[in-house]
């Protein structure tokens, strides 16, 4: 069984998907720190020939909260401005409309905290590439949550009878590979190669938010994109 296991980003890059859909079992991992200034509650998307930040206004944002004890604040102005900046920088866009619609879907509800929000927007997003990577709420799980760091996410692959984990290639100064080998699970890395796509006007800026690879894609073309990766095993 292949397991990931990330927090849940607001709307991230392609990356993300690509590990989701690498994986059988993706967790959520929604009981551990807030990071400050991290892409919990904001994104980035292209403006002009610049990046705009499309941020999520909150409360309680620090790390002495878990991700699923953050609140959001001024939710229906918020939603107002977004839909407003993407009408603006994406109108032109050749999949606006089939991707307003289901940005529209996933706001529709309420919002009190960025963890659900997240969630809702993760969900939408692997409906609409039509990934069925099976999705688990950490704070659901039964753990022994005294663990800390790698000894937490070992214990959570255990739990769910997972032999392989598979961790975005930022976090290979994290873990060690001989720990996992330990615990019989097979460590590896999600490598991606650089997508790159046309963009509108100005430079190509890698690494925006998925929300920029949906307006300016099919879908067939970001399932295509969702698998040029390369897998890499854990360092000794």
């Amino acid at each position: 069984m292949k397991i990931g296991i990330m927090q849940p980003y607001f709307f991230p890059y392609i990356g993300y998907f690509a590990l989701i859909n690498s994986v059988e079992r993706f967790v959520l991992y929604d009981d551990v720190a807030y990071i400050k200034n991290g892409w919990i509650n904001r994104n980035r998307i292209k403006v002009g020939n610049g990046v705009h930040y499309m941020t999520v206004p909150v409360t309680n944002a620090s790390t002495n909260y878990f991700i699923n004890e953050v609140r959001i604040v001024n939710y229906d102005n918020f939603k107002i401005k977004l839909f407003k900046t993407l009408e603006m920088n994406y109108k032109k866009a050749p999949s606006y409309i089939k991707i307003v619609d289901l940005l529209a879907d996933i706001f529709h509800g309420r919002f009190d905290y960025i963890n659900d929000l997240n969630r809702e927007a993760l969900f939408g997003v692997t409906r609409y590439l039509d990934i069925n990577t099976e999705m688990i709420i950490s704070s659901g799980i039964k753990k022994n949550k005294e663990l800390k760091a790698e000894a937490k996410v070992i214990d959570i692959c255990k739990i769910l009878d997972g032999d392989v984990y598979i961790n975005p290639i930022g976090g290979q100064e994290l873990y060690s590979k001989e720990n996992f080998q330990k615990a019989g699970i097979r460590l590896k890395f999600v490598s991606m190669n650089d997508i790159i796509y046309k963009q509108g006007e100005g430079d190509f800026i890698p690494n925006l938010s998925i929300i920029d690879v949906l307006m300016w894609n099919t879908k067939d073309d970001l399932k295509s994109m969702l698998n040029d990766y390369v897998l890499l095993e854990g360092k000794e």
